[in-house]
């Protein structure tokens, strides 16, 4: 494994846009059922550079520069979402992290947690209470050092 270095963790820019896309594709390609599929990229970049574009926005995404190559090598992106209020959180201010990717040349080296602890950090300042994500096989012991834990899942879903 190499060895530790200071990792440099910065809030993604709209300049960043088609490299964010590019990690979120390597998150999605290494996942099961996934569709290798890239035409929508053109439909989601301007969307994507908008959404970076709005720093007090309740999207944001951490990345690390490719330390060798240059271009980006890691990204975490999350989003804010408001809930009515219960018990446990009567602000109902959630997290949801959505996208966790490190290009394959530049992994072990603790960029992925890196940003995930700057995203955990941007979603405490906005008062997120409760943080949720979805977990390969591969990323869930990296999740489970940071305190996550596995939850039953009764999520249905429709597709309009």
């Amino acid at each position: 494994m190499p060895a530790m270095t200071r990792v440099r963790v910065r809030r993604a820019v709209p300049g960043d846009a088609e490299e964010v896309l590019r990690l979120r594709q390597v998150m999605i390609d290494s996942m099961a059922r996934s569709s290798p599929a890239t035409d929508w990229h053109a439909d989601a970049l301007p969307v994507l550079r908008a959404k970076l574009a709005e720093p007090a926005g309740p999207f944001a995404a951490f990345v690390v520069d490719h330390p060798e190559r240059g271009g980006l090598s890691t990204l975490a992106a999350g989003t804010i979402e408001y809930r009515i209020g219960g018990a446990h959180d009567p602000h109902g201010t959630d997290g949801y992290v959505f996208s966790v990717a490190t290009d394959p040349d530049a992994r072990r080296r603790g960029h992925a947690r890196a940003c995930m602890e700057a995203l955990l950090e941007w979603f405490r300042e906005r008062g997120a209470r409760r943080i949720r994500l979805t977990a390969s096989s591969q990323a869930e012991p990296l999740y489970a050092s940071m305190g996550f834990t596995r939850r039953p899942d009764p999520l249905l879903e429709l597709r309009l």
